[in-house]
């Protein structure tokens, strides 16, 4: 992969709740088993993350309940503000405007043109006073297709896509199983084809036979679509089925990357060892 082909690139990506010292992020981090600054009590969501995403790509985002990496995902995904960083989306202005610092108005059309998400409570990503079908009909809207046509035939080849039966499409994803509400929420995620989908802890809360069926839905969309994604999980064996590389994370900062396949046989960094070994 040579430099030009990047799709998002992400620099020194900072969050910090509270006030922060002059030493808050020389006091916290792995080091010290701490992502709270001593001083001031701030706390350093996550701290200095930087990565490139390429075309196509699947990056894995992994560590325990804490280690900052949904914070990432939601600062990417315009949910939160960061305290410092940028985030170049190539589609988005050549890539040569920092989308962290853009206005509202920007922001939303980012989203609503640019990106997915699919969240581990279906209710963050679902309208669950919508039908199926509406909440897909919502994200199409919001991108610009105001043909009831074709938003029914969109919605219809995207519920067939990611197997939930059409006819129930004007059903309330209240009455669907937890299995099936990620379906629909991963059918209003790509009803726009973004580049780039968002994915944390997708799979969490499923009972293990539907964890399967949605892995294996989403590696077949990623085939079929080639969306590139960023995949948020405290699990390694999603990171493993889903993964090409992979970012681990402890309070709040990078202690290993690299290629998934090298990280799981040959792990460096002492936590990432335990995380490992807690899969074996």
């Amino acid at each position: 992969m040579v430099e030009k082909d990047w799709l998002l690139k992400v620099t020194n990506l900072t969050k910090i709740y509270g006030e922060p010292g002059a030493n808050t992020l020389l006091q916290t981090g792995p080091e010290f088993n701490s992502n709270i600054c001593p001083e001031t009590g701030s706390i350093v969501a996550c701290a200095d993350i930087s990565f490139d995403l390429y075309p196509g790509e699947v990056l894995g985002i992994v560590g325990e309940s804490g280690s900052g990496k949904s914070t990432v995902v939601k600062m990417l995904y315009l949910d939160i503000e960061s305290s410092n960083g940028a985030a170049l989306l190539k589609p988005y202005q050549n890539g040569l405007v920092n989308i962290l610092d853009e206005s509202n108005q920007k922001k939303r059309w980012i989203r609503n043109y640019l990106m997915g998400m699919v969240y581990q409570n279906p209710r963050d990503g679902l309208n669950f006073k919508f039908s199926s079908g509406g909440n897909i009909a919502e994200k199409l809207i919001m991108g610009g297709n105001y043909h009831v046509a074709s938003i029914r035939t969109r919605a219809k080849d995207l519920l067939t896509k990611t197997e939930v039966p059409v006819q129930r499409m004007d059903d309330k994803p209240a009455s669907f199983s937890g299995g099936m509400q990620q379906r629909v929420q991963i059918s209003k995620a790509i009803a726009n084809n973004p580049p780039l989908l968002f994915l944390d802890e997708v799979t969490t809360g499923l009972d293990v036979s539907v964890q399967a069926r949605v892995l294996d839905l989403i590696r077949e969309l990623q085939h079929d679509l080639g969306i590139a994604m960023i995949v948020v999980s405290h699990d390694l064996s999603v990171i493993r089925m889903l993964t090409d590389r992979t970012l681990v994370m402890k309070n709040g900062r990078i202690v290993e990357r690299g290629l998934t396949d090298q990280i799981l046989q040959d792990p460096q960094h002492p936590y990432t060892q335990l995380l490992v070994s807690s899969l074996l």
